[in-house]
């Protein structure tokens, strides 16, 4: 048997939400198979089966929210027969003739109560509450199967009827980009929420058409003017970027890379690891330069614990991947194990799969230096915020041909800086520009036989 948990997908996620049961009881599940979707603040993923065996109880339904670590099923060995479901409650017996009209459905006593009163004048019964038939879904937890918590918060926020959306996402799932469409067309909020969910069950008037309303305004502009309070994503990323500067004394270097010689090996070498199933990019060679650097520079790969300073002997090299709808790191493991071309197939693998939902708990935990790409946008350099409890963050700036001093002369080469966030408690500004140097180094004067 084994408990199957609400995973942890991030350092600052304390829940999330069922989004579907990819099994259900009594199916035959495969080790790492995936079992069932979830929905955080940040990501949503898939999460695998901890073993092979049978989906013997799911003990949180779909559009569940649940704390991480949290028991939501149950997987037993092969052959082994599903839990039986709790017994529903039984259904209140017919009232009685002769019973007093309140419409109340509280159980009757085996006992008379001492102090009827059956010469009470009748009150008109109230017309019985229609339930939904056994198996049938609550309005509640058919809004909460439709939506993630931050779809939720921003209709909260707004006032907005989430059964009124058209959802474009998995089984018609209200997404953040559906939301904020529905809020950017000016619908409005309140009462006329209501009326914009009511009128299609009423026949429109022939004289109903768009055309004289004015055009919708652009998403982008929604908000102007407005005072709107934080999502919950916001208010879990300014915590933690705020307990990150406030815990670590930020300091920043910056140098610039010459990549004419990164740029020669990868357009001779960029075919053959394409047929190897890898991307051979600029990333890929600072990733290589990074970890050769963090052995030669090893306070660089540490992490702080209370007043102790833990410095790791594997290196775990976490990469940000940008989503639709927000940030995560996946995390290279043993990543001082892996060739270029390991780590090639080990960043596009991460990648891809963050943004498939494929990725599994500890595939975003436990990293012990972090490398941010906003080059991959245009930014020149950025100054990234430490990824706590480590010590230092690599930003990468766009790779653009400048002009630049060669032997005297102008010439025109792919030229990036690159930018190391570090804490001033535990690495001294020589420490980091040593370890810049090293990655400087390595790259412009790339050895081909690594490549």
């Amino acid at each position: 048997m084994a408990d199957v948990v609400m995973p942890q997908m991030g350092e600052s996620i304390a829940e999330g939400t069922i989004v579907r049961w990819i099994k259900k009881v009594g199916d035959k599940v495969e080790r790492d198979e995936p079992l069932f979707e979830i929905s955080t603040d940040k990501v949503d993923a898939e999460i695998p089966s901890p073993m092979a065996g049978v989906l013997t109880e799911i003990r949180h339904k779909e559009g569940e929210t649940v704390p991480v670590n949290s028991v939501v099923g149950v997987i037993g060995p092969a052959g082994a027969k599903a839990a039986a479901p709790s017994p529903a409650a039984p259904a209140a017996p017919p009232p009685p003739s002769k019973q007093q009209g309140d419409g109340s459905s509280a159980p009757i006593s085996a006992t008379p109560p001492p102090a009827q009163q059956p010469k009470a004048p009748p009150v008109q019964p109230e017309p019985p509450v229609e339930k939904p038939a056994a198996g049938a879904q609550s309005a509640e937890e058919a809004l909460r199967q439709r939506s993630s918590p931050l779809v939720r918060r921003i209709a909260k926020e707004h006032n907005v009827d989430i059964s009124a959306i058209r959802g474009t996402g998995m089984a018609g799932r209200v997404t953040k980009d559906d939301i904020l469409g529905f809020i950017a067309r000016g619908v409005g909020s309140g009462a006329a929420q209501a009326g914009e969910a009511a009128r299609p069950a009423s026949p429109p008037r022939p004289d109903a058409g768009r055309a004289p309303a004015p055009a919708p305004p652009k998403p982008a502009s929604v908000l102007a003017g407005q005072s709107v309070p934080m999502s919950i994503m916001r208010k879990r990323i300014a915590e933690h970027m705020i307990a990150s500067r406030r815990t670590s004394a930020h300091v920043h270097s910056v140098f610039e890379v010459n990549f004419h010689r990164v740029a020669q090996i990868r357009e001779a070498k960029k075919a053959e690891y394409e047929r190897a199933g890898a991307k051979l990019t600029y990333l890929s060679f600072i990733v290589k330069a990074a970890v050769d650097a963090l052995r030669a520079v090893p306070v660089v790969n540490a992490s702080v614990e209370g007043e102790n300073i833990v410095y790791h002997k594997s290196i775990s090299l976490g990469i940000a991947v940008a989503l639709d709808r927000g940030l995560i790191v996946p995390v290279i493991k043993n990543a001082d194990e892996k060739n270029l071309l390991g780590l090639s197939r080990a960043v596009a693998d991460l990648a891809s799969r963050a943004r498939s939902k494929q990725l599994k708990p500890d595939e975003v935990s436990g990293g012990t230096f972090t490398i941010t790409n906003p080059g991959v946008f245009g930014a020149l350099f950025g100054m990234p915020i430490i990824n706590q409890p480590q010590v230092a963050i690599l930003g990468v700036g766009a790779v653009e041909k400048r002009p630049v001093v060669v032997d005297d002369a102008i010439g025109i080469r792919p030229m990036a800086y690159l930018s190391l966030g570090y804490d001033h408690r535990i690495i001294d500004g020589a420490v980091a520009d040593e370890f810049l140097a090293h990655i400087k180094k390595t790259l412009e004067t790339w050895d081909p036989s690594d490549a």
